[in-house]
């Protein structure tokens, strides 16, 4: 029998309280006065402890890992050529979205550290601000947050398996692993583990191996001047680096990515800021070390507007058949990338689906505890926007959404020691309250741009928005009238 302690550490997340701690006595009267979380209790207690299996350290970096280096780094380079053609202002571009990342990560773990429940903003929004905030978050988290990411890395990966076999259409590439991926990750968080790990650390590795063959036998290296030249400095603060900025902040995207897990990580006190720093900064010097591969292997000119710049650079650095070697070795790294969106995205919709009687569905998990509906809906909206969008037109439009997200779920960091909800011992923000600013400063900035330079995109996410607190009061409204 667990002590008093335990017990209401091991029932928060499952009857969805909203205090990380609780006292025994206020525990009781909760179990005598709600038979459906007396029942719940029960289950909890009395579960085998194999059930309780946890994500380790190594799967939360690999989430992290897998998230981040996906679509963005291998399409984005092309659009960013459109408006710039300084190698200093590309470069810096990739080192500013590094640092921005880093402190929104490091931010995020002390959120994650003191409000300790898998949801993201879901859960920090719902705690720091009002339920309904938190519902709006969710919303986003359903429709467009995961689901449009899996949509883009499952369209890159068929753009990029057509191009070393054009027989095979793009389209119906991506919605096959989009299917088998979902079948994998609804059968246990052994299976699931297992296979996020292994092709994080394939991902990595055929990386680094792309860089060095192109540095090694690369036909037709490129003279790259990282010296800022005359108007570079102009350049920086320039619409074109902000609207460039859009896509780099895109490709970053996922640095939060286990904070959607965080129930089910071990030890989540000490190991998520870990988990999010190392994440972060080993991707920031990937994307760092690809990028300057992508520029000084082939002309800025192949590749400016091009989507499936990996192949382009293969191709020209190293000929016909190795270029479309490399190709299907890229297209191989973003399964890992659509794996990681299939296993993290579906726990927010878990976790509205336990706050929620009018989402009830999306709770339900299977014999070993994994969120089966909530993983088919979303890979059914994924499918949707793989069959029904263009790439660009859903990169910005998402990238937009989700600023939106994490935009408020910085700000609330100091809501939350204005609150003095600080759990004693737990991890504070390093560098505060410089590093949630300077996130705050930079995602402002790229937000404001969209909204000059593509106003169709951010209406469509403000409308997405809305719709979201139109919801929320409709189902609180369902709720009541239940009762």
């Amino acid at each position: 029998m667990p002590s008093h302690g335990t017990a209401c550490l091991l029932a928060t997340r499952d009857i969805s309280l909203w205090h990380a701690n609780c006292h025994f006595n206020d525990f009781e009267n909760l179990l005598h006065n709600t038979k459906r979380w007396g029942k719940v209790l029960g289950k909890i207690i009395l579960l085998p402890k194999a059930t309780m299996q946890k994500f380790s350290k190594m799967t939360g970096i690999s989430v992290v890992v897998a998230n981040m280096i996906g679509t963005g780094v291998f399409t984005s380079l092309g659009f960013q050529l459109l408006g710039i053609q300084s190698y200093f202002a590309l470069m810096m571009l990739w080192l500013i979205g590094g640092l921005t990342a880093l402190c929104g990560a490091l931010t995020y773990a002390e959120l994650g550290a003191n409000l300790p429940r898998s949801g993201g903003e879901y859960n920090f929004l719902g705690r720091l601000y009002h339920p309904c905030a938190g519902f709006i978050s969710g919303w986003v988290s359903a429709t467009v947050g995961f689901a449009a990411p899996v949509a883009l890395a499952a369209m890159t990966f068929g753009a990029y398996l057509s191009a070393v076999f054009p027989e095979l259409p793009r389209t119906s590439s991506a919605v096959i692993l989009v299917v088998v991926l979902t079948g994998i990750h609804c059968l246990s968080r052994q299976a699931s583990s297992s296979f996020q790990q292994v092709f994080t650390a394939l991902k990595v590795i055929l990386i680094l191996v792309f860089c060095l063959t192109i540095f090694i036998w690369g036909t037709t290296p490129q003279a790259i001047n990282l010296i800022p030249s005359a108007g570079d400095e102009k350049l920086l603060f320039s619409g074109a680096f902000a609207v460039s900025l859009i896509y780099v902040n895109y490709a970053y995207t996922g640095w939060n990515a286990v904070t959607y897990v965080t129930s089910e990580l071990d030890d989540p006190q000490r190991n998520l800021p870990i988990v999010l720093m190392v994440g972060t900064v080993s991707v920031m010097l990937i994307y760092l070390l690809l990028n300057f591969t992508f520029l000084s292997a082939a002309p800025l000119s192949l590749l400016e507007g091009k989507l499936e710049v990996g192949v382009i650079v293969a191709d020209h650095a190293l000929g016909d058949t190795a270029g479309k070697t490399m190709g299907a070795i890229l297209a191989l790294l973003l399964v890992s990338t659509v794996s990681a969106m299939t296993m993290a995205g579906p726990r927010v919709l878990q976790v509205i689906g336990e706050d929620f009687t009018f989402f009830k569905r999306l709770s339900q998990v299977n014999a070993n505890g994994i969120p089966t509906t909530a993983i088919i809906f979303q890979s059914s909206l994924a499918i949707i926007f793989i069959v029904s969008a263009t790439f660009e037109s859903v990169l910005v439009f998402s990238s937009f959404v989700l600023g939106i997200n994490t935009l408020f779920s910085v700000v609330g960091v100091f809501i939350l020691r204005f609150k003095k909800l600080n759990i004693e011992g737990a991890y504070r923000t390093f560098g505060y309250p410089a590093a949630p600013l300077i996130y705050l400063a930079v995602t402002l900035w790229t937000l404001i741009y969209v909204l000059v330079s593509r106003p169709q995109e951010g209406a469509m996410g403000i409308a997405i928005i809305v719709a979201g607190g139109i919801m929320y009061l409709l189902t609180i409204k369902m709720d009541t009238l239940n009762k």
